[in-house]
């Protein structure tokens, strides 16, 4: 590889950058494919191009066309919890087991605390500060789980003017009524708050800690997997 190209791709993969590269297996020859910038030695054709970024966005390699080997570097996919309760720590395992780097966002410093969520990321900013610091991506996934409005509205607003593939709020139907109402009120659309998966989770009649886990990964799973909310 030349050193160019391996300078840029260490580069992306630093700034956790999504990118392929492409080899050319008759000719050795080189490309790097990310947010749409083709730069290297060939150019690739946009049913290529489409090829790629569905290997990037399934964390795949494969043989593209007769001669490109597509190797794929995406960076691990986010989870963000909003609220360091007992749900966050049922969810964590589970997040983790699938890939996301999680991260937790709670101000109240006595719930945030290592002791209750060892090795992981903790921010005790406000839920916006802290979202807007962390930039959520089209990789990312936002869920509050604090039941306080004071906490989880900036969270979901913020949330809202990202482009985080998934956005789930806690909460009976009564409670996501209620911040609905806040939400227009500040001015958000229906089409906006219609991204926000509130009560979160699939139907499956979740009763423990765990089980409202499972259903929120497995809801954040449709969105990813199929790019739809499976309701």
């Amino acid at each position: 590889m030349r050193l160019s190209l391996l300078e840029k791709l260490l580069t992306a993969r630093a700034e956790n950058r999504p990118v392929a590269l492409v080899t050319d297996l008759a000719t050795g020859l080189q490309t790097l494919v990310h947010e749409k910038v083709v730069e290297g030695d060939f150019g690739v054709t946009a049913e290529e191009s489409e090829a790629i970024a569905e290997l990037i966005a399934t964390e795949s390699s494969a043989l593209v066309g007769d001669s490109h080997f597509v190797q794929s570097f995406a960076p691990p996919a986010r989870l963000v919890l909003v609220g360091a309760v007992h749900i966050a720590q049922a969810l964590i395992p589970m997040a983790q087991a699938l890939g996301y780097g999680v991260t937790v966002i709670d101000p109240r410093q006595a719930f945030a605390t290592p002791e209750r969520f060892p090795a992981i990321a903790l921010s005790t900013d406000w839920p916006d500060e802290a979202l807007d610091a962390l930039k959520p991506d089209s990789r990312t996934a936002i869920v509050t789980l604090t039941h306080d409005p004071k906490l989880d509205d900036p969270a979901l607003q913020a949330a809202l003017k990202s482009d985080a593939f998934y956005i789930g709020a806690l909460g009976s139907r009564k409670t996501h009524a209620s911040r609905v109402q806040r939400l227009t009120e500040a001015g958000f659309t229906d089409a906006d708050i219609a991204r926000i998966q509130g009560p979160v989770g699939l139907p499956i009649g979740a009763k423990t800690q765990a089980e409202i886990a499972l259903s929120i990964l497995a809801q954040i799973t449709a969105a990813r997997r199929l790019g739809k909310t499976v309701l």
